[in-house]
């Protein structure tokens, strides 16, 4: 289901899904319908409504820190998301708070598959080994194949790892953004909720839901579009 509104509004009626998403980084970045400039104490009490646990949340390192004292809460487990981009930081932090991931849930492939002992595990049947704590998945960039309209897309692949690592049956992202979270949740048969503020980023969301799941239905109380995949 997606929501075009306030998340702080929405949020409350959602108390049982896991909120996985990258909330604005309050950099000053120029969006239509938000403010990415806000006080610190204003960031902080976004964060607070909008990332309580269990949230797995997605920022820069430095940052995370904030995330955490907004929420009163120390992460049960981070993950370094590395890539290579011509600026000065080159990876941010994928925290989860007050859910614990299962790393073993997804598999990637051996590093040395000549190795004999490798080669024994390939031979049994083993599918690869868990993922680590870090991963290299690159940006995505203009001229990248899923890349959409919206300015500030996260990979889908960083969504599907964290998709499917998290132990949770309904998962809700309060920042929407292009709807990668939910293209990861539908590929992966978990139930998804997406809240987001911005129409024309609503509307992108929803052509790339709809495409994924092709389950469209209308909310007549607000006459908002909404898209069901469940």
């Amino acid at each position: 289901m997606l929501h075009l509104g306030d998340c702080r509004e929405i949020l409350p009626a959602l108390a049982d899904a896991v909120v996985v998403t990258d909330p604005p980084f309050n950099i000053g970045f120029s969006y239509d319908e938000y403010n990415d400039a806000l006080t610190d104490e204003k960031y902080q009490a976004l964060i607070a409504a909008s990332c309580r646990p269990s949230s797995v949340v997605i920022h820069y390192p430095e940052d995370m820190f904030v995330v955490s004292m907004a929420l009163s809460e120390l992460p049960e487990k981070c993950v370094a998301w590395c890539y290579n981009a011509n600026t000065a930081r080159q990876w941010r932090m994928v925290a989860w708070f007050g859910i614990e991931p299962d790393l073993g849930r997804v598999l990637q492939p051996y590093k040395n598959p000549n190795d004999k002992r490798i080669r024994a595990l390939l031979a049994a049947g083993s599918k690869g080994r868990p993922l680590y704590d870090w991963w290299n998945i690159q940006q995505v960039k203009n001229v990248s194949a899923e890349k959409t309209l919206h300015p500030c897309q996260m990979p889908l692949g960083v969504m599907r790892n964290i998709v499917g690592v998290t132990p949770a049956e309904t998962i809700v992202d309060p920042f929407m953004g292009s709807g990668v979270t939910g293209v990861a949740c539908v590929e992966l048969g978990r139930k998804f909720v997406g809240i987001e503020i911005d129409p024309k980023y609503f509307d992108i969301a929803c052509e790339r839901m709809s495409k994924a799941s092709g389950s469209i239905e209308k909310d007549p109380a607000k006459d908002i579009g909404k898209v069901s995949f469940f």
